[in-house]
Formats: C-alpha cells, structure tokens, sequence
C-alpha cells in the first residue's frame, strides 16, 4: 500500500478506504510542506534533484548491483535492533530506500512497518518483508505523523541529505512514543577521501581552483549534541569503516550514481572537463592504489541510538548520593571470609 501527500490531495486521502488509519496517524495541516526551492545556508541540498536521482536509481533494470553498501548497513541496523528484547507493534523506516532494513528483520520484532521515502519508485520496488508494511511518500525534513505515534524509528544512510539535521532529529523525536528508541545510521566525515582529494588536486593543477564534489558530512563529534539538543536521552553513537575495492575512480562514480548518491549541493559544479577526470583517475591510483591495481573507496559510517524519555527508564543516581567510595576498594580483601585474596 503506497500513500502519496499533497496539499490537493489531503482531503480524498482522508475519505479513501485507509481513512481511519491516516486520520490517527497524520498531521492535519502538514501538507503541503516543502523544502525551500533555492540555495542559502540553511538549504546546502537540491532536495527535487535528489528526489529525482533516488528515482532513477530505484528504476534502473540491474539496480541490486550497486545496493551492497546499503544491505550491508541495512544488516548492521538490524543486528541493533535485534539487541533490544521487545517486541514494537508500529515502527517507521525513515527514508527507507527499497527496505534495506525491513528485509532483515521479522514480525516477531516489529508487528507493522511504515516506510517513507522521497523515491516512488523505491517504494514501488520494495524487496520483499514477511512484516506488514505501509508505504508513504513524504521527505525526511517533514513528517507528516502525529506525536507520539511509533514505538521505534529506524533511517539508514539519508540523513546526510537533509538540510535541517536538528530540526528532522527533533522531529523523529516528536513522533517517538515515551520509552520509543531511534536507531539510525549516516555517512560520516572521512567518506570517500580519496575521492574527494583526488578531484581537488586534479582541479586546482588543470583549472587553477576546485569546488566540491562530495557533499559535506557531520562531524561525529557534533552528532551527541544534535541528538541531545533534539531530546534524546541514553545516547549511544559509534564509527565503523567499510572500505570497498574498485577496479578504477570511474567505476566508483558510476556505482555512486547508482546508489542514488550523487552530489545534490547547490554549490556543485555543473561539469568536469575531460582532462581533469583523467588526471583525477590517475591522481587516485598514484595515491590510494593497491598493488593488485584495484583502488579503494571508503565509507565512514555513524550509528546513532537515541531514546525517548520515560519514567521507567534506568537513570543515574544524583551526585553525592553513594554509599561507598572507590578509596574503599583497598579494603576489600579485608570483609572476605576464609583469607582468600582478590
């Protein structure tokens, strides 16, 4: 079942046979809603550019061979949902692709899945879940759902295309029940280095400058406070590096563009000439080659989990409140009976 949002197309949804369903879950007046439509330093993203390359991605006749980073991660998700022993009975999969995350997980975990994407044709060609799902085509910066609605949120490798991180984590919290979880997971600062310095050194010797090429990424060390300022309590934020081998620098930019990953910055040069490309692929395998002639392109990876407040949730005790000091841990041997040392 997909579900489509538009300011003119509110009120027949609101009427079609899912009405009570979308009548509890969704915002009134949230419709309608856009992403600002031109550059500026709170809109670093084309957002319809991106929209219209995640569509040309999910509709290309082979696109399963460019998915293996977003399986990959997808699993990773999965694993750390699978560490948390409940059971979720509604759950949203934020900017969820072609379900990369839903395909590894089962109905005993979560018993019904919302999945929201920009991409049409990702939700239209969904890999196939045992979980009963809902497809909704709306934009990770607008959530059209009500406060207070799922008991788990999961988003894996789209954040990074957002324009406003705060304002979507706060969101995601909004829409989090009480004792709900976030599980998420981003590109990081140090994603395709390689690349990225390859094609700086090749524009500033062939052009006498360089304009990015790479979409800026979040610092890990900002990404605590995004999620504390956001509301999110009990935080847990770790790295992880996945390095894949290409055969050549051409062949990276081509699985990107399958990915759906291709730079949407307004800031983006609109072309590269010849010449600079080739300096680029000869800059990259002088630099970052391996000696079976392959290249590498690495993926620095953040998971993120962020809780919702609750009162059954463990808390620290106040300060000043032990009973006994680490200085007394000297004196243990002391209270054990039979002489026995530690």
């Amino acid at each position: 079942m997909r579900i489509a949002f538009s300011a003119m197309g509110a009120r027949a949804l609101l009427r079609g046979p899912h009405r009570r369903l979308l009548r509890r879950l969704l915002l009134g007046g949230g419709w309608g809603r856009r992403s600002a439509a031109g550059p500026g330093a709170l809109s670093p993203f084309d957002r319809q550019l991106k929209r219209k390359q995640k569509e040309w991605a999910a509709a290309r006749p082979e696109m399963q061979r460019c998915e293996y980073l977003r399986e990959e991660v997808g699993s990773r998700i999965a694993d750390r949902v699978f560490d948390i022993t409940r059971t979720f009975p509604l759950a949203l999969d934020l900017g969820c692709g072609r379900s990369y995350i839903a395909q590894h997980l089962n109905k005993d975990v979560i018993e019904q899945l919302f999945q929201a994407d920009i991409a049409e044709n990702a939700l239209k060609n969904a890999i196939e879940s045992e979980i009963p799902r809902v497809s909704v085509i709306a934009d990770e910066e607008f959530l059209p759902f009500k406060e207070n609605t799922f008991d788990l949120v999961v988003s894996g490798l789209s954040l990074h295309w957002v324009n406003d991180l705060p304002k979507t984590l706060h969101e995601i919290h909004r829409i989090l029940k009480p004792d709900g979880v976030f599980i998420g997971a981003m590109f990081g600062g140090d994603t395709l280095y390689e690349l990225r310095c390859s094609l700086q050194l090749a524009e500033l010797e062939r052009e006498g400058g360089f304009s990015p090429h790479v979409s800026p990424f979040t610092a890990v060390s900002d990404l605590g406070h995004l999620l504390g300022g956001a509301g999110f309590n009990t935080l847990t934020v770790d790295t992880d590096e996945i390095q894949v081998n290409y055969p050549g620098m051409f062949e990276i930019m081509d699985d990107l563009q399958g990915m759906g990953e291709s730079n949407c910055s307004w800031s983006r040069k609109p072309m590269l000439h010849r010449a600079t490309m080739l300096a680029a692929a000869a800059v990259y395998r002088e630099m970052y080659g391996n000696d079976d002639g392959t290249v590498p392109a690495t993926f620095q990876i953040y998971y993120m989990i962020g809780w919702k407040f609750h009162e059954t949730q463990a808390r620290p005790a106040q300060r000043g409140s032990a009973t006994a000091s680490f200085g007394d841990l000297r004196k243990i041997n002391e209270l054990i009976p039979g002489g026995k040392k530690l």
